[in-house]
């Protein structure tokens, strides 16, 4: 069979005994994005990403749409289901992904996640299975819906991004604002939800940052060098 394409494509007879086959899942969240980006802002890059690195070599698995985003939960919109059942549910998914293909890798667009992918990828390889993920960062990137996440959904999906709602959030360093996080969540530190500023966001910078993210990933899953805890390098 063509070991690439969209798993849900696919049959049962397709995939059995067909070789080495890689899954890739898109893992991402819903949870606000400030005023001016939609709800599934993390799903759909890391959608983007995963469906860029798949084409033409793996199977594209549907995107693990809920995450860990309990930092948002004081903004309407925002679902979590929090890290210990994120993780759970990790583990069970490569639990039964890994009876029949030989790798999965987890690619990630939510960072509140990583803990979760940490710990199910850790014990799934510590069971003998094949697992890894990526997590999407870039250098010089803003926190949150800012100038990042902007570009990158004005690139991607610029039918969606509400332009006359955009507006500059907190600027202040993450380092800086990680107590106030901590303890009283996004909404202690913006009012508005973002993390920086989307006002200098452009499609442009936006096809640039995708494009890194796109080849960094590729790079990452290629080598297949997974950490201890399955993250790749």
């Amino acid at each position: 069979m063509n070991s690439a394409g969209p798993l849900v494509d696919c049959t049962s007879g397709q995939l059995r005994g067909g070789g080495a086959l890689t899954v890739v899942v898109p893992v991402g969240s819903v949870e606000q994005h400030g005023p001016h980006l939609p709800l599934d802002t993390d799903t759909r890059i890391a959608t983007a990403v995963a469906t860029e690195v798949a084409a033409g070599r793996y199977l594209l698995a549907p995107a693990i749409s809920y995450g860990a985003s309990g930092e948002h939960q004081s903004f309407a919109g925002t679902i979590s289901i929090g890290t210990e059942a994120l993780t759970a549910l990790l583990v069970e998914y490569g639990r039964s992904v890994c009876t029949w293909a030989h790798r999965l890798v987890f690619v990630n667009g939510h960072g509140g996640n990583r803990q979760a992918l940490r710990a199910a990828a850790g014990l799934l390889r510590a069971e003998g299975r094949d697992v890894a993920w990526w997590s999407g960062s870039v250098a010089g990137a803003d926190a949150h819906a800012g100038h990042t996440e902007t570009s990158l959904l004005l690139h991607l999906s610029p039918e969606v991004v509400r332009m006359g709602a955009v507006a500059r959030g907190n600027t202040e360093p993450l380092t800086d604002l990680m107590t106030r996080l901590r303890d009283g969540g996004v909404a202690a530190v913006s009012e508005s939800g973002v993390l920086g500023d989307p006002t200098t966001a452009t499609a442009a910078e936006g096809e640039w940052i995708f494009v890194a993210m796109v080849e960094d990933c590729t790079a990452g899953v290629l080598r297949w060098t997974p950490a201890a805890d399955g993250m790749l390098t």
